[in-house]
Order: structure tokens, then C-alpha cells, then sequence
């Protein structure tokens, strides 16, 4: 028993000495690879839309690709991602994919100025989508030469039904529809908690309809409003709705009124550097909110 014993703290301390002698070798530690963070994405149409929010970026470098410009750059350390898209909805389908491919963004936020639809809303308020939907998208019914043109009688189509939606009678069914892209839930409750930031008039919740067309007819707006639900028209949010959908992509439309029709509301530049300026409070929030659920243990 003695002599078992005495083996076992010999076994001991040889395998002390060994390890400590395998301690004394020089070594380095490889530190696991960090995922990088994915950048928050701004769009803008035109300059006035974009280039102020791309001048708070900080490290800011430029990119460009077709018709659009990349502004790559942080704020307030986290990277983001201003993209000047250009006016219309090609130009912001073709951004959009490119900047989800190229920069994989967490969330898109399309942004800028809007003409008003919704009597009830004044130039300086902002809507945030919580539906975009494309006013361009419609059928007409047949009409012979010389019976003119009533776009109150058109019906809304479906760009994206099945595929045996196409054509005339019952193959074409499935495509006499509305189709609406809801705004990202948690980019809306976001938005909604900062609202009382915003100075320039109210913050509320409606319908971005966007096509490649200019409405002065007044019927015309009152029935999209009416028909559609539109709160404010514009050229480019469905258009970025769908492609985000498409590639799985949060998003949300944001818009301000520069001008309301409806209401004799002219036309107000400045507003699309206040709603940049409310857009960098959703993301600033936002960016807290992530903060907030990356704290170490």
C-alpha cells in the first residue's frame, strides 16, 4: 500500500513539474474572429434627400455603382450606409439590390420628401409606412377609338401574383389585386418613441403610395386616397419595399409632406433636412436598442 502511495504522489509531481515546464514556453492566443456588424442603410432620391445625412457620417467613403452613390461611413461608431438612389422607381430598385448585396444591410430606411394626399395632413408632418404600395400598377378597361380615357375606372393589378396571372379573363384573376408591403414593425415602434423630438409638425402612421408619375388631379389623389388608402405619393419607397422583401430585408418608408395639394400646402424645401433629421433620431435609437442587447454578461 506503501509503495502505491508513494508512486501516485511521484505520478503527481512529475505531471506538476511537466506542466509547469510546458507553462514556461513562450505562446500566443488567438482571439476568436468578431462578426462584423451590418450597417444600417438611409436612402435618399435626389441631393437634398441624402446629402445631408451623409454629411454626419463620420470616415466616410464614397462609392458609386450605376446611377447611385454609396456613402459608407459611422454614426456614432456604428457603420452605416447613406445611398443617393436617384429619382423614380428603377433607379431605387436597382440601388436597393445592389446596396443589400455589396453592404448586406440589418435594416433599410427609405427616406425624403413626399406630396401630400391626406387633407388631414399639413407640409412638415411625416408618415412612416406602415404600407408602401405602387400607384402605377393598373389595367384599363376596354375602350374603343375615340371613347377617351377615365383613369377613375382602372383596376389595380398585381405585379408580383403567380405566373399564370398574365393575359385576359380568368388567367388574369389572381392579378386583380392590391399588393401592399407592410414597414417593419420594431423601425415603426422605433420612430414612434421619438416623435415628440420632432418640431415640424405630427408624426403618424400611414400609406407611401409611389409611382414614376407627377398627381395634380385632384380627383385623381382623392380617389387613390379613398381606393388605395394613400396618405402621400412619391416615386421610389414601394419600389425599395419590394426589393427588400425580396432579399428579406427590414425596412421601413419614411416621408415627409412638402407639399399638399389638397390643402393649398405649398411647397417647403426644408423639409427634407428635417426629415433626415428625424431619421438619424430612429437610427440613433435604434443603435441604442442593439446596444442595449449586446451587453456583455
Amino acid at each position: 500500500m506503501k509503495k502505491i502511495t508513494l508512486s501516485v504522489i511521484l505520478w503527481a509531481l512529475m505531471s506538476s513539474l511537466a506542466f509547469f515546464a510546458k507553462a514556461e514556453f513562450n505562446h500566443v492566443v488567438v482571439e476568436s474572429a468578431a462578426t462584423p456588424l451590418q450597417p444600417i442603410m438611409i436612402q435618399g432620391p435626389m441631393p437634398i434627400e441624402a446629402e445631408y445625412f451623409a454629411g454626419l457620417l463620420d470616415n466616410v467613403q464614397t462609392e458609386k455603382s450605376g446611377n447611385a452613390t454609396f456613402y459608407k461611413g459611422t454614426l456614432n461608431g456604428y457603420p452605416v450606409v447613406v445611398v443617393k438612389t436617384g429619382k423614380g422607381l428603377e433607379n431605387t430598385a436597382a440601388a436597393t439590390a445592389v446596396g443589400i448585396i455589396k453592404y448586406r444591410p440589418l435594416i433599410i430606411i427609405n427616406q425624403g420628401t413626399s406630396g401630400g394626399h391626406d387633407p388631414k395632413l399639413q407640409v412638415g408632418d411625416i408618415v412612416l409606412g406602415a404600407r408602401s404600395v405602387n400607384i402605377g400598377n393598373f389595367k384599363t378597361p376596354k375602350l374603343a377609338k375615340a371613347q377617351g380615357s377615365n383613369p377613375l375606372t382602372w383596376t389595380p393589378m398585381d405585379l408580383m401574383a403567380s405566373e399564370g396571372s398574365a393575359g385576359e379573363g380568368d388567367s388574369a384573376s389572381d392579378a386583380n389585386k392590391i399588393r401592399y408591403y407592410a414597414g417593419d414593425e420594431t423601425l415603426i415602434s422605433v420612430a414612434v418613441s421619438i416623435r415628440d423630438t420632432y418640431t415640424r409638425g405630427k408624426i403618424v402612421k400611414g400609406t407611401i403610395g409611389s409611382a414614376n408619375f407627377w398627381n395634380n388631379e385632384l380627383d385623381r389623389i382623392a380617389w387613390l386616397h379613398e381606393e388605395m388608402g394613400t396618405s402621400v405619393e412619391e416615386m421610389e419607397t414601394a419600389a425599395a419595399a419590394q426589393v427588400a422583401y425580396a432579399y428579406k430585408t427590414p425596412m421601413l418608408g419614411i416621408r415627409v409632406l412638402s407639399n399638399n395639394i389638397t390643402n393649398h400646402g405649398e411647397y417647403d424645401p426644408s423639409t427634407a433636412k428635417a426629415c433626415q433629421s428625424f431619421v438619424k433620431g430612429v437610427v440613433e435609437a435604434y443603435i441604442n436598442q442593439l446596444n442595449a442587447t449586446l451587453k456583455p454578461l
